[in-house]
């Protein structure tokens, strides 16, 4: 379930060529994994749409049930007509308005798409992008400002475009027989002002679940930056019912990043709870060595590691707090706070390390060993403050 009062959801998109289907189910596999909970796939020729059931099969055979949401653009009509079987293995359809056809041919092609998702009652994104804008909507719109005694800026006419396009082309979608509560909407734009203007436009004019993300967000921290920007300030005012942070990843990199920085989002705003997290200082002149930070590190990939199973077999450990803080300033104080927490030895301090539990010094750490013995007190602490799940 997606908008009223279900939780955040937290989606992705492959990257593989879909036609691919080795390389496609390990990437949703691995994307699964991260914690998307849905993944968008590509489906642009027929070698694509005949691949969908293929993907979906071979997923539900490795036990994941992820859901994917098919990307449709120009042809998306022909290949959900030759293809039947990829809109049935498919959870849900996007339709991007501005690419459903030119003229005389875009209604009649997006009315072919929206028959197709009554038809095997799929719920349909309806995804504007300012990249691929409705072109005649933009030009009349530009048309009708420029008549007006105070013409308004032209990037403002652009964001109203986008709006426009995305209700107008709700709307049909109804009219012809889809369901409003089988509709979501996206309004992707690259700038975060542009990006917070356009759905506070868009929260206040209709009630359709709205899927938030910043479009080509960047690479790097700059891509992390500016989607936790425009996203953050987003949620905060209450909007935003799915969620996805698109990044550019480096060559050769890893794309579960941005399942990641989606959650960390959801969870550092206090929305939902994925994973212990980790509490570091970032150090100072304290802290010449850099011990706290490669436990930091370590206790961070511990966790990431071992959460899957701890998902399955506790209740609630993905509320934890773990503190590894690197002098005696702040570390017992913010160890406290923690569920559990480490206070190392700054510069010049007795090479001792207190451990706190639920606000209170449980043992002092010493020696070699520090890492390995503080994640050994966390899986203690896991299974005496989380009870087992039901088998």
């Amino acid at each position: 379930m997606i908008g009223g009062t279900a939780p955040i959801v937290v989606q992705s998109m492959t990257n593989t060529d879909t036609a691919d289907v080795d390389a496609t189910v390990e990437q949703v596999a691995a994307l699964a994994r991260a914690g998307s909970e849905l993944v968008r796939i590509t489906v642009n020729n027929d070698a694509a749409a005949a691949a969908v059931a293929k993907i979906r099969e071979r997923l539900d055979a490795r036990g994941i049930a992820t859901p994917l949401v098919g990307d449709f653009h120009f042809n998306g009509h022909k290949l959900l007509k030759a293809h039947p079987e990829c809109a049935e293995s498919l959870a849900k359809l996007r339709i991007n308005p501005g690419n459903v056809g030119r003229g005389t041919k875009r209604d009649p092609q997006f009315a072919e798409m929206i028959e197709v998702a009554c038809r095997h009652g799929k719920p349909v994104r309806i995804g504007v992008n300012w990249g691929s804008l409705d072109q005649d909507l933009l030009t009349r719109l530009m048309d009708e400002n420029s008549r007006l005694a105070e013409p308004l800026p032209a990037i403002e006419v652009m964001r109203e475009a986008i709006v426009a396009s995305a209700l107008e082309s709700a709307a049909r979608a109804e009219a012809l027989g889809l369901a409003g509560d089988r509709i979501v909407i996206s309004a992707k734009v690259s700038g975060v002002q542009d990006l917070i203007s356009v759905y506070r436009n868009l929260a206040r004019r209709c009630q359709y679940p709205l899927h938030v993300g910043l479009t080509e967000a960047g690479m790097g921290s700059k891509g992390i930056v500016a989607s936790t920007a425009g996203i953050g300030v987003l949620l905060q005012d209450g909007i935003g019912d799915t969620i996805r942070v698109s990044l550019t990843p480096e060559p050769g990199g890893d794309r579960t990043q941005e399942v990641i920085v989606a959650q960390e989002i959801l969870q550092t705003m206090g929305l939902r709870a994925f994973t212990p997290m980790v509490v570091a200082c970032p150090g100072c002149g304290r802290t010449t060595s850099t011990y706290f930070q490669e436990l930091a590190q370590k206790i961070q990939t511990h966790i990431r590691h071992r959460m899957p199973a701890w998902r399955k077999e506790r209740v609630g450990v993905e509320e934890m707090t773990v503190a590894v803080m690197g002098c005696v300033v702040n570390g017992p104080g913010e160890s406290k706070h923690a569920n559990i927490g480490i206070s190392l030895p700054g510069t010049g301090e007795v090479p001792v390390a207190p451990v706190y539990e639920d606000g209170g010094k449980t043992v002092t750490l010493k020696g070699q060993r520090i890492a390995e013995e503080f994640q050994e007190l966390v899986e203690r602490y896991i299974e005496r403050s989380y009870a087992r799940r039901a088998p």
